[in-house]
């Protein structure tokens, strides 16, 4: 019930960013000592700072507009796009994950049948909305431009109740002793709970993501199954996936 009420609040501030103690407390019906503590835990994860009689939503910088993601690195999320889509069989059910990386799979599920894509990603459904011979479904959520994605608890608990074979995730960089990173809380409790459900994992992330990290680890890098890049990692690197049996597929 805490942690619900925290991510409502968290949304909540999405939407008017900045609030007043009271307000908050008539909006989620809680007395001004629950509110603070609620407050010191988004506090503690840099989503919003005090001011005066109230709070105020973090912009966070370090979230790079998809827009001009999508304009880097491009020759190589189409080569991943396509190794990703040799992964997927008529029947499966995907889910493809904010990112410009992922979305670059899209164009190659032309050929399939009867595969369903499941996402929060506005850049994905517009992808897959072009294509008619998959079944496209939305978490629905609150749209957050910068990552232009559906957030928010209705998008948690659509996923909770959803059954996926194969996720297609994106990262802002992953290293062997930090894991898998996310710059913002909101996408990072998606991907927490994707990788939680989901059959089997692949990490979709060219080179430069690599021995990079960001503000939020969503899973460590032994949890994925398949690792995909634009050229063969360093030594260390395909030891590790060797190691954990992870698949990592690149350019030949």
């Amino acid at each position: 019930m805490k942690y619900e009420r925290i991510n409502k609040i968290e949304s909540y501030l999405k939407i008017y960013k900045t609030c007043s103690l009271d307000n908050l407390c008539d909006v989620f019906n809680v007395s001004k000592n629950t509110i603070r503590r609620d407050i010191s835990e988004l506090e503690s994860r840099h989503v919003l700072r005090k001011v005066y009689g109230g709070v105020t939503l973090i912009n966070n910088d370090d979230t790079v507009h998809i827009q001009k993601r999508e304009k880097l690195h491009t020759n190589e999320k189409t080569m991943i796009g396509e190794l990703a889509s040799e992964l997927i069989v008529d029947g499966d059910i995907i889910f493809v994950d904010s990112g410009s990386t992922t979305i670059a799979l899209i164009p190659f599920l032309e050929p399939k049948q009867n595969v369903t894509i499941i996402t929060h990603s506005l850049s994905a459904i517009t992808e897959a909305s072009l294509l008619n011979n998959i079944t496209l479904v939305s978490t629905g959520g609150i749209h957050q431009q910068k990552t232009n994605s559906f957030t928010g608890i209705s998008t948690v608990n659509f996923l909770k109740t959803v059954n996926i074979t194969k996720a297609f995730m994106a990262t802002t960089g992953l290293s062997i002793d930090k894991g898998i990173t996310n710059t913002t809380y909101l996408e990072a409790e998606i991907k927490q709970l994707i990788v939680t459900i989901s059959d089997k994992i692949i990490l979709m992330a060219d080179c430069s993501k690599f021995n990079q990290s960001s503000f939020m680890r969503y899973c460590q890098l032994d949890e994925i199954n398949y690792m995909i890049t634009n050229q063969k990692p360093t030594h260390t690197y395909t030891e590790f996936f060797e190691q954990n049996n992870i698949v990592c597929l690149f350019p030949k």
